[in-house]
């Protein structure tokens, strides 16, 4: 307590508050504001949505296509997500070096994969998608490989540092009795991160869901394409209506992932 109010301390708070003060106003005074910022029809535009959103469009046809839609989204997530967790495990588990007992091939494989991770989840999965589009075509393989790459990057780094947080008493026990670097991170190593891996991937895949949607405007399908639609329609109650279930879907799965951590703490 006393070393949270000493001088020194008070001193570099209030030195970053100051600076981020100073870098907060000086993007203010650099933005070009412009008495254009919204054009003639935009007043107009904002009352149309708002009317949209208070009387979205629930004629069967749009609930039946954004049922669909959201299946479509669903399913690109989950196939995404288990790529993923293939890249993630096995590049994550080489990342952290744990399997590896020699130093120097320790530093080199450890450093190489997470090279890999950082490199693949550093695009954006948007462009992912372009380029697989590119590749081959508006196929579901293009939306299942764009999100499964740069979520396995993400998800890799993750695991590979939860791997070299764990303590090292258990580890040196499990050694001491004779059992293998692999047999360690089955037995010791992976129950421990059992719950946080768990339950960063279940955020992670929450995160799946908006890109999913966000992917599919590039005409992969999905709630994402009827949005598009919808917006170049002008038709806004339509746009309302699948963005409601895209809410619902997240919320879902977030409930979901609520209770499924709420398990493993008991």
């Amino acid at each position: 307590m006393k070393q949270l109010l000493s001088p020194l301390y008070l001193h570099k708070r209030l030195s970053l508050t100051l600076v981020l003060l100073a870098a907060f106003i000086w993007s203010l005074f650099s933005v070009t504001w412009s008495r254009d910022l919204l054009h003639a029809g935009g007043w107009a535009t904002t009352v149309q949505i708002l009317e949209g959103l208070i009387k979205p469009d629930l004629s069967p046809d749009i609930l039946e296509l954004a049922v669909e839609s959201s299946w479509v989204t669903v399913v690109y997530a989950v196939t995404g997500m288990t790529v993923a967790l293939i890249i993630a495990f096995v590049l994550g588990v080489l990342g952290s070096g744990v399997l590896v007992s020699s130093r120097p091939v320790r530093i080199v494989t450890a450093g190489f994969s997470r090279a890999v991770l950082a490199i693949i989840r550093a695009i954006h999965e948007l462009v992912w998608a372009l380029l697989f589009v590119a590749v081959i075509g508006l196929s579901p393989y293009a939306a299942i490989f764009a999100l499964g790459i740069p979520y396995g990057g993400i998800l890799g780094r993750i695991f590979a540092d939860m791997l070299n947080d764990v303590p090292g008493e258990p580890i040196q026990a499990l050694r001491a009795a004779g059992a293998s670097r692999l047999h360690c991170l089955m037995y010791g190593y992976l129950p421990l991160i059992r719950s946080n891996m768990i339950s960063y991937t279940m955020y992670r895949f929450e995160c799946s869901i908006r890109s999913s949607a966000i992917m599919s405007f590039v005409g992969l399908g999905g709630l994402g394409y009827q949005i598009q639609l919808s917006l170049a329609d002008l038709h806004y109650d339509e746009v309302w209506t699948f963005l409601f279930f895209l809410i619902a879907i997240v919320v879902l799965i977030d409930a979901w992932s609520n209770s499924l951590r709420k398990r493993l703490v008991l």
